[in-house]
């Protein structure tokens, strides 16, 4: 299906896995790329040095586009950059950060760039930042989200109404059908995350990948606004949380609560107590752990069969 996402890409479908902390590899993202979609490292729980590996080790594993996922709130940002560049990737999709100050220098350097919104306001200051493409993200996703709370039904048509750059819908999308909705409404192509965590390219914990098979509607709740909004799994880690909100708590102690690695001790650990599991809505429709290749063609084949079904309504 060529569309504005694929000639963009140079991929044969238009799906992007996402690049997600502790659970994209390069295992993952060549895993994607060879299936024809893009797939995306996820550099914000990577060190430089350990970004880099991923990078000659995902080379090594497709001869198919693939790239980079940067939060640029993270350390270490310049040196990340440096090193994206110099291992010759060319597409990047940038997130937690003004657009304006990377977009421009990668796109000097022969590199794609894509920035992830959650709302119209920061669309159009992406639209305006010069950038190729947005993913505009709902607030069912995992992980790090926007304070609006906007849902990706809503947030897809009004991103579509005001930009005119390729729009990639992200949130809740892990079947071909949720494809198709997010493309009526005005989509080019999709962001899935949570479906590809349950793969067995993943780099998630296994104990981590049997919670997400195993979780149902109402199992995550977005938290800690006060720092960055994230979706969790409710478990030990997240019940303290609450406990903690009801004596109302300042920034400072819910950062202390939070400490630092619970992301990694997670998800990547396996530390299902007190680790932090992000995540999204849509886990509850994911039933099993399955190759990155047999996820992408389900997907397709449900996207063309729902789009054949609406064409005879």
């Amino acid at each position: 299906m060529a569309n504005r996402i694929t000639s963009l890409f140079n991929i044969k479908h238009p799906i992007i896995q996402a690049g997600m902390i502790w659970n994209s590899g390069w295992r993952l993202a060549s895993a994607a790329s060879n299936s024809g979609i893009l797939g995306l490292i996820g550099a914000g729980s990577m060190y430089p040095d350990v970004l880099r590996e991923h990078i000659q080790k995902c080379k090594a594993a497709t001869d198919h586009p693939f790239g980079v996922n940067v939060p640029m709130l993270y350390p270490n940002i310049e040196e990340i950059m440096d090193i994206i560049v110099e291992e010759g990737v060319k597409i990047v999709f940038t997130s937690a950060g003004n657009p304006k100050t990377w977009t421009k220098w990668l796109q000097d350097r022969g590199i794609t760039v894509v920035h992830v919104v959650s709302s119209v306001k920061f669309a159009l200051k992406a639209q305006e930042a010069g950038v190729d493409a947005v993913v505009a993200e709902g607030f069912e996703a995992g992980g790090h989200n926007g304070r609006d709370e906007t849902t990706t039904l809503t947030l897809i048509p009004m991103v579509k109404e005001q930009i005119k750059i390729p729009l990639i819908a992200a949130g809740g999308i892990a079947t071909g059908k949720a494809m198709l909705a997010c493309m009526v409404l005005g989509a080019d192509g999709v962001q899935v995350g949570s479906r590809f965590v349950a793969s067995e390219e993943s780099s998630a914990h296994e104990a981590f990948k049997q919670v997400v098979v195993d979780a149902k509607e109402g199992d995550t709740q977005l938290t800690l606004k006060e720092l960055a909004p994230v979706r969790l799994i409710k478990n030990k880690f997240f019940n303290e949380i609450q406990e903690l909100y009801k004596t109302a708590p300042t920034p400072e102690q819910l950062k202390e609560l939070l400490g630092r690695a619970r992301a990694k001790r997670g998800m990547f650990e396996g530390d299902l107590e007190d680790g932090e599991l992000e995540i999204g809505q849509i886990a509850g429709l994911i039933h099993d752990v399955k190759p990155v290749a047999e996820i992408v063609a389900d997907m397709v084949i449900e996207f063309e069969e729902a789009k054949q079904n609406v064409q005879a309504l």
